[in-house]
């Protein structure tokens, strides 16, 4: 059943409802005129001015001139005697009786000027006319980049020096094991598999069809080329030691990343992929070009928030600031998950900016929510930013939901646990939760459904998995002596999300599974049952192997990385399935840029040692991106100034 994908695909945040759609497919009219047309229209607009000119010349007995080498300049003249007054008084140079047959001559030498000019510009036309359409588009694009470079310049502000927080664990991690350490290789080796045929067959493009071997991109990136894979993917390869590829993707960056373009993109999809890899590449790396290409983005998403409320647009004009939200979000609304899932990567920009702007928005945005009332204690994932009012009433930990959770609880981590408003929220969040929504099925599964209107769905997303590990996480610094409690919980959840993997032909999840009717994790629908490359589950995997290493999360994660590379690999890299119930699945033909930014960065990280990127020092954005914990002194918490 081919129903339109209701979303454009995200990193995580938003749920994609067609196997054979990765977003909405983004047409566009493209009502251009010729250029030899609009050069003729230039033209002819400039012919009509010379003309006019021409017969339109005034009478050079009310003219004068100066006489200043600048022969079209002229100056009214007032005949003193005409005027009754006396003909004393000030001269202008050259007045006199004199001057009646100059004046002549200079009208002869202007007309001559015009009809000069006349000429030249139509031997030109006919010139430029004579160019075949392959050269007038070269000239045109010229010019282009000639203003683009202008504008690049421009932008290239230079940023005020700050201390870089301690950085450490950003080398090796080698397991030590030999078994450990070789399939550590294997997932390198995917990891390159991957780069080299989008270095190949989609450089610059922001995706990958691997089987069609070409670019490809989703709406979430307006109609611009932007090279989201290789914004995405770039930590992955420093991680991985892949250095020669990763100097590759910055040269590209260096080259041709530009945010002046007529693109309409998703505020949170550029976020926590372009934002946040820049960042991570830029912390782990040094490079100076990551720092300034996010501000200059950082900068293009500021005018999102000029809303009634301050709860940004979910899409803005990067080159108008025009915002809007998506048209199908609960009467023009925008999404918890999209403007809850800023706060990582706007913290680290007033941190590295010296300017608060982006720190006040997203604080703004937190003090917006603590005074609105929640049904239940939960946050409905729909908010009207207009008028300030909840949507409609349907609370997810999955898609639309998730990652607000998420940026409360690493709020409080990034800043070295001193942000107490953010983890007071989260707990209170966490306990609606699992009030309200966290079960245990008839076969012994605990699950996380969906509250719509007063009704829980027993219905767990693909991209719910991701919470078993948010729980491990967040066990530390519970309420009540609770870390046990949350630490177990997120091993249910872990233990529930496998059991998906497990029940399908391909050990591939589906992306949801139910829990009604005497079935249990399985997919019904048949726009459920596809796997796009997500990488939740794997996630869930490492956070639990870093807090309880018990030897099965490694397992499991092997198990599905071996699925991955039987069945999600081809020629030209990695692509979806449409069902993973199927022996023989249909490919989708998309590699998503999330693939290499966060499913193989956390299965490479679950067969690494636990001082490579330990969890005290670093805190992974929603996309798998690192940032450092900002301590105390150097960071931006309410009621302190920004560092400058």
């Amino acid at each position: 059943m081919n129903t339109p994908a209701l979303l454009p695909i995200s990193g995580r945040r938003i749920p994609t409802l067609n196997p054979g759609f990765s977003s909405f497919p983004h047409h566009r009219a493209t009502l251009r005129l010729s250029e030899k047309f609009i050069l003729l229209l230039i033209l002819s607009a400039f012919i009509t001015l010379c003309f006019g000119a021409f017969f339109f010349l005034p009478d050079s007995s009310k003219h004068k001139r100066f006489d200043l080498g600048l022969e079209d300049v002229l100056i009214p003249h007032i005949d003193p005697i005409k005027e009754g007054k006396h003909p004393g008084g000030h001269i202008i140079h050259g007045q006199g009786g004199h001057d009646e047959h100059r004046h002549r001559e200079d009208e002869e030498h202007l007309r001559n000027k015009i009809r000069a000019d006349h000429e030249r510009v139509l031997e030109e036309a006919k010139e430029k006319l004579k160019k075949s359409r392959e050269e007038l588009r070269a000239q045109i694009q010229t010019e282009k980049n000639k203003v683009a470079q202008d504008l690049k310049k421009k932008d290239s502000k230079p940023l005020p020096p700050v201390p870089i927080p301690k950085l450490v664990g950003i080398h090796d991690g080698d397991p030590g094991d030999p078994d450990v350490k070789e399939k550590r290789d294997k997932i390198r080796e995917m990891m390159k598999h991957a780069w080299d045929n989008y270095r190949q067959y989609g450089w610059g493009h922001n995706e990958l069809k691997p089987l069609a071997k070409k670019g490809h991109s989703t709406n979430i990136f307006g109609n611009s080329q932007m090279g989201a894979t290789i914004v995405d993917a770039l930590d992955s390869l420093y991680i991985m030691g892949l250095r020669d590829e990763f100097r590759d993707g910055q040269e590209w960056i260096e080259k041709n990343l530009d945010f002046s373009v007529n693109a309409e993109v998703s505020v949170f999809e550029v976020n926590i992929r372009f934002i946040g890899g820049l960042l991570a590449s830029y912390y782990l790396s040094g490079q100076e070009v990551f720092k300034i290409k996010a501000a200059q983005l950082a900068e293009k998403l500021l005018p999102a928030f000029n809303t009634p409320t301050g709860i940004p647009w979910a899409m803005v004009n990067l080159k108008s600031g025009v915002g809007r939200n998506w048209g199908w979000a609960s009467a023009g609304s925008s999404i918890l998950s999209e403007f809850g899932t800023l706060h990582m990567e706007f913290v680290h920009m007033s941190y590295l900016t010296g300017n608060p702007a982006y720190y006040n928005k997203v604080m703004h945005i937190r003090k917006q929510l603590q005074k609105m009332d929640r049904p239940n204690g939960l946050y409905p994932n729909y908010l009207n930013p207009r008028t300030g009012r909840w949507g409609q009433h349907h609370t997810s930990v999955g898609g639309l939901g998730d990652s607000f959770y998420e940026y409360l609880l690493k709020a409080w981590l990034m800043s070295d646990k001193t942000d107490i408003e953010a983890r007071n929220m989260y707990d209170d969040a966490i306990e609606a939760i699992e009030k309200h929504l966290i079960r245990k099925s008839s076969g012994g599964l605990t699950f996380i459904g969906e509250w719509k209107n007063g009704h829980l769905e027993r219905k767990m997303g693909h991209l719910t998995c991701f919470a078993g590990g948010m729980f491990a996480l967040g066990a530390d610094g519970s309420k009540g002596d609770k870390a046990g409690h949350y630490l177990q919980l997120g091993a249910e959840i872990a233990h529930t999300c496998h059991e998906s993997y497990d029940r399908t032909v391909l050990k591939l999840g589906p992306e949801a599974f139910k829990f009604d009717s005497g079935l249990e994790a399985v997919a019904v629908r048949q726009n459920e049952k596809y796997y796009i490359l997500r990488p939740e589950v794997i996630e869930t995997y490492w956070y639990m192997w870093r807090f309880t290493h018990d030897p099965k999360y490694r397992q499991w994660g092997w198990e599905a990385a071996q699925a991955i590379e039987k069945y999600c690999r081809v020629s030209g890299g990695f692509s979806g399935v449409k069902d993973v119930y199927s022996s023989s699945p249909t490919f989708d033909d998309v590699q998503q840029s999330f693939f290499l930014a966060e499913t193989l960065k956390y299965l490479y990280l679950l067969f690494s040692s636990d001082d490579f990127l330990p969890l005290d020092s670093w805190v992974f954005n929603t996309e798998a991106h690192p940032l450092p914990v900002l301590h105390l002194a150097n960071t931006t918490l309410s009621g302190n100034n920004v560092a400058r």
